[in-house]
């Protein structure tokens, strides 16, 4: 926003305060606006919100709608489905156990799950939980197989949008296929590490991952739309739908509903459903290190080169559950974002948490480039990272 003149016969008393009230006054995102009206204009996606806060106050802004068929719009309080930007909270969970001595970063699968991870080129023994955090430790994603992939595209998803998996399940299939690498040597992203990482959890807790979520991370924070649903297949309390093309290759795919699902298949590593305020709240305690003592803190933001056997976001790097994100204004952003069915979530800002952005497409056809756009126009070059 340009700077509103003061007089340069004021006082000397009086010029500073004037110069104050200008320097704060509060940042004109018409050009955001802009970008999230593009962004749901015909053939486009159904919905998007942003939640912005910065040293000014919050900024809530939408277009589109909620609901495709009653047309209702768009609202701050609403729930959503995170998808992969529950990593940062499974992460932070590992990390806090680390604060308290309870496991090391370079403790190995094996230490904590014997027998698990063995055979087909894989060995727990030389897999540390740091490398199932940072994505380096070759496992494959079991999202990526082929027959599980299957399961999830056009008519076959309605027939299996209810399947429950146990996590063992899951890692089981992500074995199923050889390591591409030695453990260190690349950067692979892969759900299968954060179910690992979850089932040690439980191993440490003695209770279930979702538990340690709500009483380590939901409860102390207030984070009161923010949970793991387990196999429940509806979204509690008020939420948005979510809109999907089930992976069609169409020109002019059908548009699904997809908001009722069984996630049991995202689990630890996108499961989590929550809303703009909460993910405020959490990513701002945790890039503020209010969650992590100096040293786990330092090492959840040490970041590997993410340019792997299969290239991940550009311009990105991947510490332990967050990332960094060089945008083509210059800035780089911290935090985390995720898409599942029907959904694409960001929570991404400064290095010190001090100006966080956070957002949630409801249809998952716009994909990665919509989010890009958002952030861009918000941290312009001037913001800083």
């Amino acid at each position: 926003m340009t700077r509103q003149p003061f007089s340069t016969e004021a006082t000397t008393r009086s010029a500073p305060t004037a110069l104050a009230a200008a320097v704060t006054a509060t940042p004109d995102r018409s050009a955001l606006q802009q970008v999230l009206d593009r962004a749901t204009a015909p053939g486009g996606a159904p919905g998007v919100v942003v939640d912005v806060r910065d040293g000014h106050g919050a900024w809530f802004g939408s277009a589109g709608v909620s609901d495709t068929g009653t047309r209702e719009k768009r609202r701050p309080s609403e729930r959503f489905r995170i998808g992969s930007t529950t990593k940062a909270f499974t992460a932070t969970l590992v990390l806090q156990l680390a604060a308290e001595g309870r496991l090391r970063l370079d403790d190995t699968i094996e230490q904590w799950l014997p027998g698990m991870v063995v055979g087909n080129g894989y060995d727990g023994r030389a897999i540390t939980i740091r490398q199932l955090l940072n994505h380096t430790s070759g496992i494959f994603n079991y999202g990526n197989d082929a027959q599980f992939f299957t399961k999830g595209i056009g008519a076959a998803w309605f027939q299996h949008r209810y399947d429950t998996y146990a996590p063992e399940q899951l890692i089981r299939i992500g074995l199923a296929t050889p390591p591409s690498f030695a453990p260190g040597e690349a950067f692979l992203y892969s759900n299968t590490n954060y179910f690992l990482a979850a089932l040690i959890v439980e191993k440490i807790t003695g209770g279930t991952f979702a538990e340690a979520l709500t009483q380590r991370i939901a409860r102390p924070l207030g984070l009161t739309g923010t949970y793991l649903p387990g196999t429940e297949p509806t979204i509690q309390g008020p939420h948005t739908r979510h809109y999907s093309t089930l992976f069609a290759s169409d020109a002019q795919p059908e548009i699904h509903d997809t908001t009722d699902m069984n996630q049991s298949f995202a689990w630890a590593a996108g499961g989590v459903i929550s809303t703009t305020g909460d993910l405020q709240r959490f990513f701002g305690a945790l890039l503020q290190g209010h969650l992590l003592p100096a040293g786990q803190q330092q090492e959840m933001f040490t970041t590997v080169d993410t340019t792997g056997p299969v290239p991940w976001i550009p311009g990105t790097r991947y510490g332990l559950g967050v990332f960094s994100w060089a945008l083509p204004s210059g800035v780089t952003v911290w935090g985390n974002a995720g898409a599942t069915y029907g959904s694409w979530t960001c929570a991404m800002g400064s290095r010190d948490g001090k100006h966080l952005l956070t957002s949630q497409v409801n249809g998952d056809w716009s994909g990665l480039g919509v989010l890009d756009g958002i952030l861009t126009a918000e941290f312009g070059a001037a913001a800083g990272g």
